[in-house]
């Protein structure tokens, strides 16, 4: 693994924590994405070299939803930012980890994601992170 992608950090009301992440650390953020798939909308801030992912569910199902009515506000996973995520999918179940996604997934940010299931690493939600490939007709 390189070094900490992002931490997630779950909230409520987005439109409200983006205000709050925007006064404590001095930047507004610099994007707002919606992954469907996962039921959520995202925003992301820069802090130095360092990147916060605010999550707010987008549907009573989904996996932001569950955690905030179990566990409220607060911080959700820690991602590291690696190479070849299906590598480091393969070495990390080699070593006895729960991986909850055999096959990376889209993500925001323009990543691919896999996640380490909290009951192997302490406790702590994992996300791999890699970038995802450019594909010819990408507008950026």
């Amino acid at each position: 693994m390189e070094k900490i992608e992002h931490l997630g950090i779950a909230v409520k009301d987005l439109d409200a924590s983006n205000a709050l992440f925007k006064k404590l650390l001095g930047e507004p953020h610099y994007k707002i994405e919606e992954v469907a798939s996962e039921g959520v909308r995202t925003s992301f801030f820069k802090s130095g070299p360092n990147k916060i992912e605010l999550l707010e569910a987008t549907s009573e199902n989904s996996p932001i939803a569950k955690f905030l009515e179990k566990k409220g506000e607060g911080i959700h996973h820690v991602a590291f930012a690696v190479d070849d995520i299906k590598a480091e999918i393969a070495r990390l179940k080699g070593e006895g980890f729960t991986v909850l996604n055999e096959q990376p997934k889209k993500g925001a940010d323009n990543k691919l994601v896999a996640f380490l299931h909290p009951r192997t690493t302490n406790g702590v939600l994992i996300e791999l992170c890699q970038e995802a490939p450019s594909t010819k007709g990408d507008s950026a």
